[in-house]
């Protein structure tokens, strides 16, 4: 059954790093919740959302490195929106600075800016803001304190240690 357009569905998928909130309307996926919490105007619909749910499980065992799905319109700042453009240019299993990543999209000394576009991603791993390191190589942002043990197992998952 197709979404509505005033319809969300959600489904809740457990993974190694804790359970995972996908929320999808009829424009596309609209969010990925690390933090499992299920939206109060969504209704639950696994069917909708089962070829989602196969890519993140083929993810996390180590057989898929991109995912393939439409990514719904959502709110963000013309910044924002370039900061996650190229967010999916990071390869699979590599990292860069927020420097660098605020040099790569014109905005040198924009880092601190692409810090808080990362904490706006809407799309956690399939916009790989994981992948963005601080200068020095320390693992920094990633919803605080509690999302860095998520931040280092998803770059040690995906370089294979």
């Amino acid at each position: 059954m197709a979404l509505t357009t005033s319809q969300m569905a959600y489904d809740v998928i457990p993974t190694p790093i804790g359970p995972i909130t996908l929320i999808a309307s009829h424009q596309g996926l609209q969010e990925v919740r690390l933090d499992g919490r299920i939206p109060a105007s969504a209704r639950r619909s696994p069917g909708q959302l089962a070829g989602l749910r196969r890519q993140f499980e083929a993810y996390f065992s180590g057989r898929r490195k991109r995912f393939a799905c439409k990514l719904a319109r959502v709110r963000g700042t013309a910044f924002q929106q370039r900061v996650w453009q190229e967010l999916q240019r990071i390869p699979y299993g590599e990292t860069c600075s927020y420097g660098e990543l605020a040099r790569r999209i014109g905005r040198p000394g924009a880092a601190r800016a692409v810090g808080a576009a990362n904490r706006a991603n809407p799309w956690a791993i399939i916009v790989p803001c994981h992948r963005v390191i601080g200068a020095n190589g320390d693992l920094t942002g990633y919803g605080g304190k509690q999302g860095i043990p998520k931040k280092r197992w998803l770059l040690e998952m995906e370089r294979g240690q």
